[in-house]
């Protein structure tokens, strides 16, 4: 038995500027804080850094031409603010907007639809040494740098994404320590994640005042949280991480103009003081909500702990992340949206594992990968059958890449890079991938299938 997509669905692959690309400096970009943050000794496994990552600057042609080969309908790729704006804001950097411009001409010229991110992480180091997300003003220069990428791109670029999983950058970020720029203070990653909000929803007026054509949305990480008991601690746990961490914190704002309820109490002592007054300006039209979406977690009540919450781990399968797996979430989360939000469509911005890969005579038998997209895909497919709106799929990642704070110990691509020589080599779950894009079917019975 075969699960078939529609004819229209977008099947693509995702990538970030500072996980391929590599040393942001070069043609005379800037200093990106995630280049700041890699260069600290201490901060990634083994003292990586993105300098060379896959030197996709150079090599973006030959990627393009990979993209052909696994037959991709759509790319989601980020821009590098830095590359732009080696400063933040004001000098511009032609070389920088260069490259973009030659990359959307080539994979146009290649029939593959460019997803554009405009803010995947790297914020230049200038305007962080200035406060960063949580100075106000960085709503005006953020507006600044998209809207000249809409000038320069926006006749051929169809589909933008103002951020991505602002709920990462901010709380990893700014709270965690463990994401550029690595700071630890709670007060300033809730600021941070307050600015982000209005930043994007300034960047969707400006936007549709310029009529710009094609269509605009964000892309959000989830997870899918089970209370480990039925207990009544244990499931209002539940919903305020479901709240604090999904697509709530940030949703709500956008469709109903408010944080979402069950956490406003607990939130309120950390947002900006001015938060209230930005609310009916957050709220905004969007034409589509991306998700990214990767694991399960249990959750237990646990006084202790910011939420009262606490995750623990009850025996799935792992990915080489040590993250459950729990196909089913992606449909409860694509369902949740819908039911909560109807957004005019939905994507899947990024799904996909790391798994310790090993190259034998050229090739990378990955066939827990492959599991992972299928029983995925599976979900994706019940909600198209349950009249949820989803669009597309975009696979993490296209190739292995610098994963933060990870470096490169870790690797999720359908294509597996060799760092030293640069070589690409399509995985066994490169080729599934692209049988079930030219099939538009998706086997129901097992992840074999690599003809």
């Amino acid at each position: 038995m075969s699960l078939k997509f529609p004819s229209n669905f977008l099947w693509g692959a995702a990538t970030a500027s500072y996980q391929i690309e590599g040393y942001s400096l070069t043609d005379g970009g800037g200093v990106s804080i995630w280049h700041t943050f890699s260069h600290t000794p201490g901060n990634i496994i083994n003292g990586d850094t993105g300098d060379i990552a896959c030197d996709h600057y150079h090599k973006f042609s030959e990627d393009i031409n990979l993209m052909k080969f696994l037959g991709l309908k759509a790319y989601r790729f980020s821009i590098a603010w830095p590359r732009i704006f080696p400063y933040g804001t004001g000098k511009v950097n032609m070389k920088g907007i260069d490259f973009y411009d030659k990359l959307v001409d080539e994979l146009l010229s290649a029939n593959i639809i460019p997803f554009v991110t405009l803010y995947h992480w790297d914020l230049p180091q200038s305007l962080q040494d200035r406060g960063g997300w949580a100075n106000k003003e960085i709503v005006n220069w953020y507006a600044d740098y998209a809207d000249f990428i809409f000038q320069k791109l926006g006749d051929r670029v169809e589909y933008w994404i103002t951020l991505n999983e602002p709920w990462v950058s901010s709380f990893f970020g700014n709270l965690y320590g463990t994401d550029a720029p690595g700071m630890r203070n709670i007060y300033t990653a809730f600021t941070t994640f307050h600015n982000q909000l209005r930043a994007h929803s300034k960047v969707v007026e400006i936007f549709r005042q310029e009529k710009m054509k094609g269509k605009i949305g964000v892309s959000l990480s989830n997870n899918f949280y089970i209370a480990v008991t039925s207990d009544e601690k244990d499931k209002i746990a539940t919903q305020h991480m479901h709240e604090f961490t999904n697509y709530p914190l940030f949703l709500d704002p956008i469709f109903f103009g408010r944080y979402p309820k069950g956490l406003q109490s607990i939130i309120d002592k950390y947002l900006p003081h001015y938060y209230e007054k930005d609310l009916d300006e957050i709220r905004s039209d969007i034409d589509f909500v991306g998700i990214n979406y990767y694991r399960g977690h249990s959750v237990k009540y646990n006084k202790d702990k910011f939420l009262n919450a606490e995750l623990i781990k009850i025996g799935l399968k792992e990915t080489g992340m040590g993250w459950e797996i729990y196909p089913k979430g992606l449909y409860e989360i694509l369902k949740g949206i819908q039911k909560n939000y109807n957004p005019k469509e939905l994507y899947v911005t990024e799904n996909g594992a790391a798994f310790d890969d090993n190259l034998i005579n050229n090739s990378v038998h990955d066939q827990e990968r492959i599991e992972y997209i299928r029983e995925h895909l599976v979900q994706v497919n019940n909600a198209i059958m349950n009249g949820i709106n989803v669009n597309g799929y975009f696979v993490w990642s296209l190739m292995d890449n610098f994963e933060w704070a990870y470096g490169y110990s870790k690797r999720f691509g359908i294509v597996y890079v060799d760092y030293k020589t640069q070589n690409r080599i399509v995985k066994d779950s490169g080729i599934y991938y692209s049988n079930i894009i030219n099939s538009g079917e998706l086997s129901a019975e097992g992840g074999n299938k690599n003809e």
